[in-house]
């Protein structure tokens, strides 16, 4: 078992909360023949498609029993696709049979690890009906239960964690329950970054970004989108002072708290809560040294799609190379929960139903199904709703934008929007629930996303004519309706060899089989089925504008280097489903407000499962810095509550 699987495991068990699998509700395990593995047992292996790429299993079998099951090679997500590696095969082992169940939130890292097994078998004639026979359902229903805590979060993503360790570092007991097996949410498939403006890691970098600050200003300005709108205006003249200022004595690199509000503002036309926006902005340099302190360091800045400057802050490996920021602090976050056992306790496969009210109208707790189906009661002081959004929950979606049915979705099967249910239920006002955000890049095979790190560190998309239509660092919602508006209504993502180099995130998409590749512009075009002499000139034109950092064509204004090393890879994307930008009304403290705006006693709220940060639109890179920046605040503000009531 690797280290973090180790952590994950011992965390539960000193949760007091048996490991996900040991309690399915199953026929019993089957016991093992006495002796080991008989004469005719044979050793096989078998392959298939994960997650990031083949999962090779190795199994011993005869004609009556399986022995082993073994995981041998795979490329699956930490945190997600490594929980299936740990638990599937001992279950196949356990209830002789390669039907157990999938892991919610790992189900394709399931399926591969059950596929390849009864491919061994099979290949070797080990067609025992027993091995693919449906397990024997008895559900044995645990008892009721009733526990007492001061604080209640629901959700164990990173909103939900980060809030968990604050308010158990400011002395109070917290109970984390978690609909799933595992934790992350949809936090741990955050692949780009945090965004975080006016940090010392953007000094490390040399500014170069004038055009893409100007481009704003001038937006701000000029754009009758934003005609009415005083905040951004007031922004605008704010930026351009510090902006002058910083060109009359550059010292470091440019960026502030107020541009990061104005470039969300504005890449969220302009419905945003502009509180939280300044909130959000105003403490996200801290909250990186938050991190820090936690053990997660993200210390690289490059470009991201809203961005007017190099702002999202990504975590790199022991080789210097950018890994996805996800599976990289919600270990972070979990170790961290693991070492605070004596204050946090944490409940996996239990569901959240619904909020006890008192007759004052202040919220007392979370009542919740067991695993088993057991109603379990959780008395506290106060709740926070951590839940996230509604982007795979297709009837929601399609109630409030019917024309995204039958769109694929990047999120996490629980992203059922449940918290922002169990809000509306006791009186809280929402906002902004039709703005769902549509990601251009996501792998047109597997629903895969494709970070949005590879366009600001220069990628581009090109149609099926070789050609490129859009800027690809534009905003989400721009660049994925420009790419529907494309012949077939997909592009292709062109990165080049330096890029591979510089990123374990790209190697992983490489070897997940989601990339093209051709030696020469002409052999990439040829694999991707593209005219190549169309293609080689779109390619000579885009490193011509890289050179001289002008876009006529589509007025892009992040460059980074031109793509001249080779070989050349492709990847087709196309939109999907990504971010639920609406959900129950929040202010700074993160107090869940009423219709008339009044604060819900005792109900707090952080992440994708609040509306108002985001507006119409999210940048990409601010997903981790909401659940960051207003988990920290959740977690704060709950403690000062519930000290208030002591």
């Amino acid at each position: 078992m690797n280290k973090k699987l180790k952590n994950l495991s011992y965390l539960l068990l000193a949760a007091g909360v048996a490991l996900p699998l040991v309690l399915s509700p199953m026929k019993p395990p089957s016991k093992a023949p006495s002796g080991g593995p008989s004469a005719e047992a044979q050793t096989l292996t078998a392959s298939a498609p994960g997650m990031d790429g083949d999962v090779t299993v190795q199994v011993v079998a005869d004609k009556d029993y399986i022995y082993s099951v073994e995981v041998t090679e795979q490329n699956e997500t930490p945190g997600i696709g490594t929980i299936a590696v740990d638990q599937i095969p001992g279950q196949i082992v356990s209830y002789q049979t390669t039907e157990v169940d999938s892991i919610s939130g790992a189900t394709i890292t399931s399926e591969a690890i059950k596929t390849a097994t009864k491919a061994a078998l099979e290949g070797a004639g080990l067609t025992n009906a027993a091995f693919t026979a449906a397990p024997e359902v008895t559900v044995k229903r645990e008892k009721d239960a009733t526990y007492n805590t001061d604080i209640v979060v629901v959700g164990a993503g990173g909103a939900g964690m980060a809030a968990a360790i604050k308010a158990a570092d400011a002395g109070n007991k917290v109970i984390i329950l978690e609909t799933t097996t595992m934790t992350g949410g949809n936090s741990i498939r955050a692949t780009g970054g945090m965004n975080a403006a006016d940090t010392p890691y953007q000094d490390l970098n040399e500014f170069g970004e004038d055009a893409g600050v100007e481009k704003t200003l001038e937006k701000a300005e000029t754009d009758e989108e934003f005609a009415d709108n005083e905040t951004v205006h007031e922004l605008a003249k704010v930026v351009r002072q510090q902006y002058d200022a910083y060109k009359a004595n550059p010292d470091g690199y440019f960026d502030s708290p107020e541009l990061m509000e104005l470039d969300t503002i504005m890449g969220g036309h302009g419905i945003n809560d502009p509180k939280l926006v300044k909130y959000m902005a105003e403490n996200s340099n801290d909250a990186i040294s938050w991190l820090d302190s936690l053990g997660a360091k993200l210390h690289s800045v490059g470009a991201a799609g809203g961005a007017s400057v190099f702002r999202i802050h990504r975590p790199t490996d022991a080789e210097g190379k950018v890994i996805s920021v996800g599976a990289y602090i919600i270990p972070v976050f979990t170790e961290n929960v693991e070492q605070r056992s004596s204050n946090i306790r944490l409940f996996y496969s239990t569901h959240a139903d619904s909020l006890i009210q008192d007759e004052d109208g202040k919220i007392t707790g979370v009542v919740a199904t067991g695993e088993t189906g057991n109603k379990l009661t959780f008395n506290a002081k106060a709740v926070i709703l951590a839940t996230g959004g509604f982007g795979a929950n297709h009837e929601m979606v399609e109630s409030y934008r019917p024309e995204l049915k039958g769109f694929m979705t990047t999120n996490v099967d629980s992203a059922q929007g449940d918290g922002i249910k169990m809000g509306q239920e006791v009186g809280a006002a929402t906002r902004d629930l039709d703005q769902i955000q549509i990601h251009p890049t996501v792998e047109y095979s597997s629903s895969h996303l494709i970070t949005e790190g590879l366009r600001g560190d220069g990628a581009i998309l090109v149609n099926v004519n070789g050609e490129r239509f859009f800027d690809e660092v534009n905003t989400r919602d721009k660049v994925s309706a420009a790419e529907i508006a494309q012949p077939e209504g997909f592009a292709w993502l062109i990165i080049d060899q330096r890029m591979v180099d510089a990123s374990k995130v790209i190697e992983g998409y490489i070897t997940a089989g989601y990339t093209k590749t051709g030696a020469t512009y002409e052999e990439l075009a040829k694999e991707i089925e593209v005219d190549p002499t169309t293609f080689a000139a779109t390619m000579d034109k885009w490193n011509a504008c890289v050179e001289a950092k002008s876009d006529p064509d589509f007025n892009r204004t992040s460059f980074t280097e031109p793509l001249t090393n080779a070989p050349y890879y492709a990847i087709k994307v196309t939109p999907g489903i990504h971010h639920t930008m609406g959900g129950l009304v929040i202010n700074t403290k993160t107090e869940v407000l009423d219709e008339s705006g009044n604060a819900i006693p005792g109900l707090f709220a952080a992440g994708e499962v609040t509306g108002g940060v985001h507006g119409g639109n999210r940048l990409g890179g601010n997903a981790v810095t909401d659940f960051v920046v207003y988990g920290e605040t959740a977690g704060e503000n709950v403690a000062e509550y519930v000290a208030s009531l002591k």
